[in-house]
């Protein structure tokens, strides 16, 4: 069996813990783990690392192959040229992988849900194989609650190890979610298990525009194809659907009120990330990276990061994202991007920003570079914290330990590497009349970003 893992994202609906371009499947909020690399380790129950397949966005290639490597996980991962929704990634990614493998069959995996790894779970995974050779399997999850944020699958006849599909509907009222569990209906997990060949052949029939796209390379079909999910692009249409009931904790994790009810509590029902005193507090959820305190607060979500703070009642979690929508017109990167930003070198951390200098924080693991590059409108200051720096300034090449400095002119050809075996961290003062991002000149880049 191989995994294909859907690991795009927007990030919005656990604003301000995710950003669009560090999503919730990356966050570490949980233990040691990202939701990212606990898929990575169910999937590695009935997968080689070599059939393992990735498909994420520009944005975040580099995030999943750090927490890939992170887990010791030597899989694939496939950069879509554009987000166009479900549909057209799993199409590309089971292109890769029926390139790669010949006809197979896959497990659909999304990385921003949480679910409990039992024994269960590649039990219905396993026991399903036989079933996804005549149908598109997906796994439904036994609803404890009416919940109204979920799709549901309404299951039929009883076929092999699972059920035909009678109908998929979508989030429900609370009423209709009830009247649901009494009819046995069950939550669309979003995962799926089909064959490459049954796949391509139901698309053919009921998405040709897809897949006559994708007979085309990828950069270009990515180009023509709209963005449409699995379940409204094929699963809605098909006749060949069959669902599989997975009996396993799961949730999608969509708003902070779904992290409250997952986390662990304290005696006053409270759920905290970090450290916090309630007084009079109870059932609050509390994400901070400092104290925080409270005295008559109940019911309430308190998120606190290096640059937004966040405080709303939990049962109004979910609109978070009229935040985001006004940040998103004002053009404000903070729903883009943390203060500590990942790059494919390392990360850098903006610690303090002014009106013509930004100071920031890089950290650049062993053997990692960022590319030659100059900058028009700013210099640059570098003071070595920890670590040996190599340093190339206009053809000249030098080394800097600990304590030691540099200045970059303006319009001078550089670059930074860790040639060492430990983390390489840096001070860098930035002065100029235009401190962005995108002052950047490249000339040699071990990514791939000379385009850009």
């Amino acid at each position: 069996m191989k995994t294909l893992i859907l690991a795009g994202g927007s990030g919005t609906r656990l604003f301000p813990i995710s950003r669009e371009k560090y999503p919730k499947q990356f966050l570490k909020i949980f233990d040691a783990e990202s939701l990212f690399q606990k898929t990575l380790k169910r999937a590695r129950h009935f997968s080689s690392d070599d059939e393992i397949y990735i498909i994420t966005n520009q944005d975040q290639k580099f995030l999943a192959r750090d927490q890939a490597e992170e887990s010791g996980c030597a899989c694939h991962i496939l950069t879509e040229p554009a987000s166009k929704n479900t549909l057209p990634a799993l199409y590309y990614g089971l292109q890769a992988i029926a390139h790669d493998h010949g006809p197979s069959t896959v497990a659909v995996l999304p990385s921003d849900h949480l679910v409990q790894d039992t024994s269960a779970y590649g039990d219905a995974f396993r026991s399903a194989e036989d079933l996804a050779q005549d149908y598109l399997v997906v796994f439904g999850i036994t609803p404890v609650f009416p919940h109204t944020g979920f799709g549901y699958i309404c299951p039929g006849d009883a076929v092999k190890n699972g059920y035909l599909v009678k109908k998929f509907v979508e989030k429900p009222d609370y009423d209709t979610a009830v009247r649901y569990i009494q009819e046995g209906y069950l939550w669309n997990s979003g995962m799926f298990l089909f064959t490459t060949d049954m796949f391509f052949e139901e698309c053919r029939k009921h998405a040709p525009g897809i897949a006559d796209a994708f007979a085309h390379p990828p950069s270009d079909a990515f180009r023509e194809v709209p963005g449409i999910s699995i379940d409204y692009g094929l699963m809605e249409k098909t006749d060949r659907s069959a669902v599989v009931p997975l009996r396993v904790p799961w949730d999608d994790l969509g708003n902070f009120d779904a992290i409250y009810s997952v986390f662990e509590k304290n005696g006053n029902n409270n759920a905290v990330v970090g450290e916090y005193i309630g007084i009079e507090s109870s059932r609050n959820l509390v994400i901070s990276n400092r104290l925080v305190t409270t005295i008559g607060v109940d019911d309430f979500v308190i998120i606190e990061t290096d640059d937004v703070i966040l405080v709303a009642p939990r049962d109004r979690a979910q609109e978070v994202k009229k935040i985001v929508n006004v940040l998103k017109a004002k053009n404000d990167e903070r729903v883009v991007l943390h203060t500590t930003v990942h790059r494919p070198w390392g990360s850098y951390t903006r610690l303090e920003d002014g009106q013509f200098y930004t100071i920031k924080r890089l950290s650049v693991p062993p053997k990692k570079r960022l590319s030659l590059q100059l900058h028009h409108h700013r210099s640059e200051h570098w003071v070595v914290v920890t670590g040996t720096a190599k340093v190339t300034v206009d053809g000249k090449e030098f080394f800097l330990r600990k304590g030691e400095s540099t200045f970059v002119p303006i319009g001078s050809v550089h670059r930074l590497e860790n040639p060492g075996l430990f983390a390489l961290e840096i001070i860098e003062v930035q002065i100029g009349e235009y401190i962005t991002e995108d002052d950047i000149l490249r000339f040699d880049d071990d990514y791939g970003r000379l385009e850009q």
